[in-house]
């Protein structure tokens, strides 16, 4: 019974922290509008050699919708865990269409998450993962699944933030 009760007392705890978390998970960030995303182009013109998706179509103008919780994507060798790989992504959408997103975010996740997990399963975050055709294949994978998922109301995918964790 003494061994017990800690054993009770941890999962009792894991519990609460779980359900709080839940339920005072923030509210999302407010979006921001293509106007403001072109003023940051302004500052950094592109290259030319980016493979971006095609943009709205004239006249539709485009929001960005941060997903609100980040992506965590074990990296296994020689089975396993050395790393975590986190990720925050944002969806540049039509505009009026960020309640669309929140609907489907979880199948979303789903789908985004199955694509991480590929890529880190072929290596995709081993070695030099942060070169120009590593982050453009985990892009392009990201924008062809999130197109898949949630049509045409989902223009790119945005990879906000990333870090990677040794265990």
């Amino acid at each position: 019974m003494g061994k017990l009760l800690p054993l009770v007392l941890a999962l009792a705890g894991l519990g609460a922290g779980v359900g709080a978390g839940f339920f005072l998970k923030p509210a999302p960030k407010p979006i921001e509008t293509v106007e403001a995303a072109a003023d940051a182009a302004a500052l950094c013109p592109p290259t030319g050699d980016e493979d971006h998706a095609l943009p709205p179509e004239p006249g539709a103008p485009a929001e960005f919708v941060k997903l609100a919780n980040q992506f965590v994507v074990p990296v296994v060798v020689d089975n396993d865990v050395d790393s975590m790989v986190v990720l925050t992504l944002s969806l540049e959408v039509t505009q009026g269409s960020q309640q669309d997103i929140y609907g489907l975010e979880p199948k979303l996740r789903d789908a985004f998450l199955r694509v991480l997990f590929d890529h880190a399963n072929m290596g995709g975050f081993q070695g030099n993962f942060l070169n120009h055709l590593g982050l453009e294949a985990l892009r392009s994978a990201l924008r062809e699944i999130g197109q898949k998922t949630a049509g045409p109301i989902l223009h790119d995918v945005l990879i906000v933030d990333m870090v990677k964790q040794a265990i």
